[in-house]
């Protein structure tokens, strides 16, 4: 029996894949692989956002935040040494703060060609690594076919307004369960995991998960 797991969770993130790559421990870990089927849910941090390629993510947080930016450069170093203790290499300085709608659309997209995960992995390294403009559709594009996504399915995307319902949908079924921050775990529709926690939380819960399956 499979364990299904679903992450709510938004691009611009950093906790997002970090907890992404704790939760992927968890499963080498206990060598889950072929057991866990994962789907990724759309919570937007800031559906009013406007992307502004001038704008670095110290400046964003003062304003959001309400912080200086000698607080908020303070915030993103701290990050920064927790992704790179679980090989993530974060360069905050050069991130783009983007709006996400377009981002979570060609993720549904992606779910339709089962290549979900992959995409969310290449969205957060443009993200967080590169300093690719993720709210920009050429970008988002090439982000999309290097996830194995047909270029014709992504360039008819940006014509429509597909997926955007799915997307709202998302993230009121967050709202509804009670999601009060990303990324946000959910084993098999029953237990909850807030936060990137530390692998031995989703080592936890997955084990519990794998005996609880065992006993069915």
């Amino acid at each position: 029996m499979e364990i299904k797991i679903s992450i709510w969770s938004d691009v611009m993130c950093p906790f997002c894949y970090i907890g992404k790559r704790h939760l992927e421990l968890a499963i080498q870990e206990l060598k889950m692989e072929n057991e866990v089927v994962i789907e990724w849910k759309s919570f937007q941090l800031n559906p009013t956002l406007v992307t502004n390629p001038a704008k670095n993510i110290a400046s964003y947080l003062s304003e959001v935040k309400g912080w200086s930016e000698a607080q908020a450069n303070q915030m993103n170093e701290q990050v920064t040494l927790m992704a790179k203790e679980v090989g993530l290499t974060y360069h905050l300085d050069k991130a783009i703060v983007a709006n996400s709608l377009n981002a979570h659309r060609l993720s549904h997209l992606a779910k339709k060609y089962a290549v979900q995960n992959e995409l969310e992995e290449q969205l957060f390294k443009a993200y967080f690594t590169l300093g690719a403009n993720t709210g920009d559709c050429s970008t988002l594009t090439k982000i999309g076919i290097e996830a194995a996504i047909p270029e014709q399915a992504i360039e008819s995307l940006w014509q429509g307004t597909e997926f955007i319902k799915e997307v709202e949908a998302d993230q009121q079924m967050a709202s509804k369960i009670g999601v009060q921050g990303v990324p946000f775990f959910v084993f098999n529709d029953a237990y909850a995991v807030s936060g990137a926690q530390p692998v031995a939380s989703f080592v936890q819960v997955l084990a519990h998960c794998r005996k609880e399956a065992a006993t069915n």
